[in-house]
């Protein structure tokens, strides 16, 4: 409670925090309430075709006439729930890897780690090109993409907090009175771990989000009828020129949006370490 409160004060404080948080809260109720709105996203109006910013259309419309600001809010929709979900499901495979390789070590130490380093030295797009093969792009395929390829930097992170945190008296004793792994690494050691997952999670959402976006610009990643931030990109292409907003607005969204779960894992980072009071 006492972060938290210490959270909101720095927030309050700080014109940056205030913008990065304010502009999530806003992003997200907008994307949340989108359904609800009195706009269908995919009806077009030949009649109203690349039509700039106005009062009727406050981000014009596309190619066929459809609104764009409801485009945005349902790529967004689509953008953040890759992010969340992928960020869940890499913290959750981070943790686990870093927790035992951490506690174990050894042979479970060297096996695990080997896996985690052949991992990482394969290209992400190298890796989603040859799954594509396999799996048919779209919002399923993606996050599994994403959240089972990019929890290696978190498994490396847990791992270390995990090592130094085994060494406390608190865990030596769990030892010595009998206690099982599990109950020490889940009960005693996850709770030191903490803040570091934490801060990676924060970091996690925003790369998530960024590599959704190359994905999908790509025409690897959301396909039509459904939309991303980068989809919207990607079909921007064609038209730049006429029609410039169509690449702007969504790109000014991924932007920001990164900046924000940057800016605000930063505050929560410096919290945590103290180096905020």
């Amino acid at each position: 409670m006492k972060t938290i409160k210490l959270i909101m004060k720095q927030i309050f404080q700080q014109p940056l925090y205030a913008f990065s948080f304010i502009f999530l809260v806003v992003l997200i109720i907008l994307s949340l309430i989108a359904p609800l709105l009195p706009i269908d996203p995919t009806l077009t109006d030949v009649t109203q075709m690349s039509q700039g910013p106005s009062l009727k259309h406050l981000f014009g419309t596309d190619e066929v006439g459809r609104d764009y600001f409801i485009r945005v809010l349902y790529g967004g929709r689509v953008s953040l729930l890759v992010g969340v979900s992928a960020m869940l499901a890499a913290t959750f495979i981070g943790t686990v890897v870093g927790l035992v390789t951490g506690y174990f070590g050894g042979i479970v130490d060297s096996i695990l780690m080997r896996i985690v380093d052949v991992l990482s030295a394969i290209p992400w797009l190298v890796l989603v090109i040859v799954l594509s093969v396999f799996l048919k792009p779209g919002l399923s395929t993606i996050i599994i993409v994403i959240g089972g390829f990019s929890w290696m930097s978190i498994a490396r992170l847990i791992r270390a907090e995990t090592m130094s945190a085994k060494e406390r008296e608190y865990v030596s004793y769990g030892q010595f009175i009998g206690q099982k792994p599990l109950r020490i690494m889940f009960r005693h050691v996850l709770p030191s771990v903490l803040p570091t997952l934490i801060i990676a999670a924060t970091t996690s959402i925003s790369g998530a989000i960024m590599t959704e976006s190359a994905l999908s610009f790509l025409g690897l990643g959301i396909q039509q009828p459904m939309s991303s931030w980068g989809s919207l990109l990607q079909n921007a292409q064609s038209s730049l020129q006429r029609t410039p907003y169509m690449a702007i607005l969504p790109g000014l969204f991924i932007v920001f949006t990164i900046y924000s779960f940057n800016n605000l894992g930063d505050l929560v980072k410096n919290i945590l370490q103290g180096e905020v009071e």
